[in-house]
């Protein structure tokens, strides 16, 4: 009987899913009526490579082939050109031994080469491996070796950090050999669907792979287009890292949306406001840290907008201090929006300009077709206000890490993030911090975050980490490392009298560390282990 009661409940779910995908899709522009000559080649294009990347620029080449696909340093190119030159690109990695059952990397900034390559593997029905550009040699070779890579396609200023052992392709040059050596030659009619395993942050050791699931229906993305509105036809600068999880979703949904994709290799304030002015951008996929990087550039230069103003900046990828978004909204307008989520649950909640208003610093409420829970140690929901850890149900779960033995906390079908937080009246998601991120200090527990965002108040500061460090007497005790906005000043003493004003004694940090910057991977994530070490 229960079987019988999971299966019509997940028939049900699915039933519901579809119809909220259809929903949101109509309402998006991207369900609409198609030319009938044009119907067979997006059908075709479904059928063979299913709800893949793949799929994604095979129908758009049939439905709207002149279309601009990537807008890059190169230039641009259609959906139709995408479409013919990876199937180039298929065959000549084809010819290197790749396909079902082999393992691409791909190592690469945001720009034609990386897109391309996740599509002609995903035409042989390979996995995909997105590598971190900011991973160090040592952990390279680890994960090369881990994940059995057969191929890695990477821009030439990163082959020095890959082992011995491991073919590499130029994201240039060799790219474009292999699609001169693919012009003739057959692709699988009906491919194995590869997986894409996406790396997990590694700020405090060796990155885990995370295998992404393989989309069934197109519920994932109406959860997202249930708070976050893009349209159909949008142009969307993907700043965030197409390696990322973040980077890696802005682009399934904009492709799904008939985007065009503006993409540059590396990010600083004047050349974001200058791209999304001169290609009327939509739409911006960012990480918080190239918020605060806008926003000083933007106090420091008295600048906004140039002419054209995007609908939507939507940011993920690390926390997004209460401070930051409103001073962003202030500047920019009230078009920001902050999704948090993880590689392992893809997303949890959801916060739009509203939320970000009337309770700067939240997380956001979890979107359509999303279960969000905040438990205690017993497993027992908790009531508003009380932190607890956070656990969460959506339609995208991970399916597990490729090395042996490592795991995530389960529980009746939800997955827990790893997170602390609470919900407030309004069902609005407030992180405290990582569990795991716990500081005990003499017997009492502590969380960094909270002790984060009074010092980060203060005018003077213009970032700021909060960890435990080694104590003799206590076992652990605070330590916060603060960098200054330019020309400010403030003493350590200060720091812990703001500190000292707000919270607990025991939440004062013992020690101040003064930086120039803080260490940070690729995603704008705070790189604990290479913080300074202080003396127990």
């Amino acid at each position: 009987m229960s079987d019988l009661r999971t299966t019509i409940g997940n028939a049900v779910d699915a039933i519901l899913g579809t119809a909220r995908a259809l929903g949101a899709l109509t309402r998006s522009g991207v369900v609409r009526p198609i030319r009938p000559d044009r119907l067979p080649g997006v059908v075709s294009g479904l059928m063979r490579y299913r709800l893949s990347l793949a799929a994604g620029y095979a129908v758009g080449a049939a439905r709207h082939p002149d279309r601009p696909a990537i807008v890059d340093d190169d230039g641009t190119l259609t959906y139709a050109e995408v479409h013919e030159r990876t199937d180039r690109l298929a065959r000549g990695l084809a010819a290197l031994g790749v396909g079902e059952g082999t393992r691409v990397g791909v190592l690469c900034r945001n720009h034609r080469g990386a897109i391309e390559t996740l599509v002609g593997a995903g035409k042989l029905g390979a996995d995909v491996v997105l590598l971190n550009t900011g991973l160090p040699a040592g952990q390279m070779a680890e994960i090369a070796d881990e994940l059995q890579l057969h191929t890695v396609v990477a821009d030439e200023e990163f082959a020095g950090v890959l082992p011995d052992g491991v073919a590499v392709v130029t994201s240039g040059a060799g790219v474009d050999d292999l699609m001169e050596r693919g012009t003739s030659g057959s692709l699988p009619s009906s491919p194995g669907q590869g997986r894409m395993i996406v790396l997990t942050s590694g700020t405090t050791g060796t990155p885990k792979g995370a295998k992404r699931p393989h989309l069934s229906t197109l519920a994932p993305a109406a959860s997202i287009l249930s708070i976050i509105p893009f349209r159909a036809g949008d142009r969307v600068l993907i700043a965030a890292p197409l390696f990322h999880t973040w980077g890696n979703a802005g682009l399934l949904i904009s492709v799904l949306h008939g985007a065009t994709v503006v993409l540059r290799r590396r990010f600083d304030p004047q050349t974001f406001l200058e791209t999304v002015s001169r290609d009327r951008c939509d739409v911006v996929v960012a990480v918080p840290v190239m918020i605060q990087r806008l926003c000083e550039y933007a106090a420091e230069q008295d600048v906004s907008w140039d002419g054209h103003e995007p609908r939507v900046v939507a940011v993920s990828g690390s926390a997004l201090p209460a401070g930051l978004a409103t001073e962003f909204m202030d500047r920019f307008g009230d078009r920001l929006f902050n999704l948090y989520g993880s590689t392992e649950v893809s997303w949890v909640s959801i916060a739009g300009p509203t939320d970000l208003r009337a309770a700067p610093g939240t997380a956001g409420r979890a979107p359509s077709g999303t279960t969000l829970m905040i438990l205690d140690e017993k497993d027992r929901p908790v009531p508003p206000g009380t932190d607890g850890r956070v656990f969460v149900r959506n339609d995208l779960p991970f399916e597990g890490y490729t090395r042996e033995g490592a795991e995530v906390e389960t529980l009746d079908g939800l997955i827990g993030t790893g997170d602390v937080g609470h919900l407030d009246d309004a069902g609005r998601l407030h992180l405290t911090g990582r569990g795991d991120d716990m500081i005990v200090s003499g017997g009492e527990n502590v969380h960094p975050g909270p002790i984060e965002e009074i010092i980060a108040a203060r005018d003077e500061v213009r970032e700021v980490a909060v960890v435990g460090v080694p104590d003799q007497k206590f076992g652990q005790r605070l330590a916060a490392y603060v960098v200054l906005a330019p020309g400010a000043s403030l003493s350590a003493d200060e720091v812990k009298a703001a500190v000292k004003e707000k919270a607990a004694r025991f939440a004062v940090p013992r020690d101040v560390v003064f930086l120039e910057k803080l260490p940070r991977n690729e995603t704008g994530k705070v790189a604990a282990r290479e913080l300074p070490a202080i003396d127990a």
